[in-house]
């Protein structure tokens, strides 16, 4: 039994659609399968579609994420990860991947995927929203930690 579960309506836009699944009770990605094969070529991004939509709950997410094992074993990339499904979005769900591969020999950085691989994963989250405050320094708000952008010297 998960921890807390919260109702996303999922509908298949066709029947060989397969549902995205936890592997492993308490997993936080659900692993995605794709409904078709695809070819991506070297150096080239592509929007693969899912084959499903889906209605999150106002106030929820879900993330797209790469997963480990694809990304270790081969040189394919969620090009904009995490990517977001909104709570309002209610057209079919995509991921954007890029072949990051450029050392193509005799098209050998080509890849192809196979119908059914899992191909990345979603994690449900939920939202917060801000309230921006407008203030006249930051400065005076907490404590600043001296500085960003490797000045830590590591």
């Amino acid at each position: 039994m998960r921890l807390a579960e919260v109702k996303v309506y999922f509908e298949k836009l066709r029947d060989d659609v397969k549902l995205p699944d936890y592997k492993n009770d308490g997993d936080a990605g659900m692993d995605v399968y794709l409904p078709d094969h695809v070819k991506i070529d070297s150096g080239m991004t592509k929007l693969v579609p899912l084959g499903f939509k889906v209605a999150i709950p106002k106030g929820y997410e879900l993330q797209v994420r790469p997963r480990s094992g694809l990304s270790l074993k081969t040189k394919l990339r969620v090009a904009n990860s995490p990517g977001t499904i909104d709570s309002g979005y209610r057209d079919e769900v995509g991921v954007i991947l890029e072949n990051i591969d450029f050392d193509d020999v005799d098209g050998r950085a080509t890849i192809f995927i196979e119908r059914g691989e899992r191909l990345a994963q979603l994690v449900l989250k939920q939202v917060e929203t801000c309230k921006w405050e407008i203030v006249d320094s930051v400065n005076e708000i907490g404590e600043d930690r001296g500085g960003g952008f490797g000045s830590t010297g590591k």
